[in-house]
């Protein structure tokens, strides 16, 4: 049950606050047990992370972020 505690909302306010009540409890229903899920490979910082540390010299420090 859903009450309004303050204000008057519009009928559209309040179907637009119901319609987002309703969609965040279907995601949250739809997860899987509510495990983390594994970040997006754009997002995963290991994609930049390098085996091993550059090799000292002229430049070493453009050459720490980039992947080989």
């Amino acid at each position: 049950m859903i009450k309004v505690v303050r204000g008057n909302p519009t009928p559209e306010e309040l179907a637009a606050a119901l319609a987002v009540v309703q969609a965040r409890a279907a995601a949250t229903a739809s997860a899987s047990s509510g495990a983390p899920q594994p970040p997006e490979g754009w997002s995963d910082p290991a994609r930049i992370a390098r085996r091993t540390l550059p090799r000292p010299g002229a430049r070493t420090w453009a050459r720490t972020y980039w992947p080989s």
